[in-house]
């Protein structure tokens, strides 16, 4: 491939520019895009499109990245991979090996850490709508902390401790209202936004904590969003979070953990990737000093570069006169939602060598399903493909497959993980007869159907 340039302003980056900042992922001339050492097409070949692929390379070095640049700082902190993110068991279980815990926010993710091998102990269950079953799922397994979001919240999880005859450890999650510069459906420290408890009530609701049956209050916990690249929002927050300790402390109260949350930023297009160095420095510059157990809980940085989405141009259709072509894939947003929920943007790169450097054009890449809003991107400057052609959305490995429906009874796609040259599928394509599986229908209904032959 020529060498990567970086883009102007405003221009979609070049496949070389894409491949330049993913290390896992090279073009070959005879064997066109391998991810790690396996060429996607073969994985395309086999399983057909769409298909989901993991890098379990790309999630090792990631962990390992984020791990030594808290290590450097002194003070070692506990990362508790957000379930949220991707919750396959295969990718809990590569994380897990690593040392990872787990962030829940439901009792299914909370099973599915556990079957994944993340031991109770290294758990975390965050979320504002905790429900009973939840709350007693926690206790049971013995979970490290529930990250408790609202008065409302602790007053529940007291009665259902109780009942239990357990004792929760909980960290007040706190609302800092601070804006943390992203995307308004992915921030979540706002004070309108519906997480956490108002800042201002967070002292007197610890301590109230401490008066409570069942409740052992342990410290507090902070999100703020979600793709975060600057760290000027952290910092603000965390010198809110070491106030309200000290105020805590003050009052004579015992504080020894504090959840730094997670959002930490990669580069979809040509952001700036949130670096874990940084995030490290602001942590250890506003808490370091505290005296207490420090954790957070990331999702995209960890996952996101990590996966890819193989797809396949069904056809090219012409517009307008004078208007781009609208390449029609075989993925759609019932696959990957967030470009239709967000506005988001993923790299694409053919899997041939030979489209790599075929002539740029602009085109419109939409998938299938009957809604305006299913689209991958307007107004893309890719290389020409043809119908038949391959290609990679690139950075799904967050918030992609976990977030799939079967809208428009589009069975679910394949998923595959790769690790060095070996591959394998970890969840099959989904049978389309899987789609009805579990309908009924009640009896009554057939004594109200129409005559045969009738029609329109």
């Amino acid at each position: 491939m020529a060498e990567a340039s970086p883009p102007c302003p405003g221009q979609d980056p070049s496949v070389a520019a894409l491949l330049a900042v993913r290390p896992a992922l090279s073009m070959h001339a005879m064997d066109g895009l391998v991810l790690e050492e396996v060429p996607l097409n073969t994985i395309a070949d086999a399983l057909g499109t769409p298909t989901w692929v993991m890098s379990a390379g790309t999630l090792r070095a990631r962990y390992q990245r984020l791990a030594t640049a808290f290590r450097a700082t002194g003070r070692p902190v506990s990362i508790h991979f957000a379930v949220k993110a991707n919750d396959h068991l295969a990718v809990l279980r590569v994380l897990a090996a690593q040392g990872a815990g787990a962030d829940v926010v439901s009792g299914g993710e909370l099973q599915r850490a556990l079957m994944a091998g993340i031991p109770a102990a290294r758990i975390v269950f965050s979320g504002v709508g905790k429900t009973m079953p939840e709350m007693q799922a926690a206790l049971r397994a013995g979970i490290a902390q529930i990250n408790v979001e609202s008065a409302e919240e602790l007053e529940l999880l007291s009665t259902v401790a109780q009942a239990e005859g357990l004792e929760a450890p909980v960290a007040l999650r706190i609302n800092p209202d601070v804006d943390a510069g992203t995307h308004a459906k992915i921030t979540t420290g706002l004070a309108t936004n519906k997480f956490g408890i108002p800042y201002n009530r967070a002292v007197d609701l610890y301590a109230h904590a401490a008066t409570l049956p069942g409740i052992r209050p342990v410290g507090l916990a902070m999100h703020i969003g979600s793709q975060i690249v600057r760290m000027q929002p952290y910092r603000t927050a965390y010198a809110r979070l070491a106030d309200l300790v000290r105020a805590i402390r003050a009052r004579g109260l015992h504080i020894e953990a504090l959840d730094c949350g997670g959002g930490l930023g990669i580069s979809y297009r040509d952001e700036t990737e949130g670096a874990p160095e940084a995030l490290a420095a602001a942590i250890h510059g506003e808490l370091g000093g505290l005296g207490t157990r420090l954790a957070i809980e990331p999702g995209r940085w960890l996952a996101g570069p990590a996966g890819l989405l193989l797809s396949t141009v069904i056809l090219r259709k012409r517009g307008y006169e004078g208007m781009p072509p609208f390449l029609v894939l075989d993925a759609a947003m019932n696959d990957l939602m967030r470009p239709s929920l967000y506005d988001a943007w993923h790299g694409i790169i053919p899997l041939s060598a030979r489209d790599a450097v075929a002539p740029a054009e602009q085109v419109h890449v939409v998938g299938p399903v009957c809604e305006s809003g299913d689209t991958f991107g307007h107004d893309r400057t890719l290389p020409h493909m043809d119908a038949g052609a391959r290609l990679a959305l690139l950075d799904c490995g967050a918030y992609g497959m976990v977030m799939s429906s079967t809208y428009n009874a589009r069975p679910l796609a394949a998923q595959v993980m790769v690790d060095g040259g070996h591959w394998a599928v970890i969840r099959e394509r989904q049978a389309i007869t899987e789609l009805w599986a579990a309908d009924s229908i009640p009896p009554w209904v057939d004594e109200t159907l129409l005559p045969s032959g009738g029609g329109l």
